[in-house]
């Protein structure tokens, strides 16, 4: 998978995830650095789970 794919990938199903649109996941992503850390952290990250992934967004979001 691109990376640019699995930036997509992860900001629709976090969308899902939380019941919010693509774009207001993407600013959050954006505003909070996940997007950033998507980029640096791809090789460690585009292998997990689903599960895994929504619940690593969660705690990066929330501080954790």
């Amino acid at each position: 998978m691109s990376l640019l794919s699995f930036e997509i990938f992860c900001i629709e199903f976090y969308a899902e995830h939380t019941g919010s649109t693509g774009p207001q996941v993407y600013k959050k992503f954006a505003d909070s650095g996940l997007l950033a850390a998507l980029k640096t952290e791809y090789e460690d990250l585009h292998g997990m789970s689903f599960e895994y992934l929504m619940r690593f967004f969660d705690d990066y979001l929330q501080g954790k």
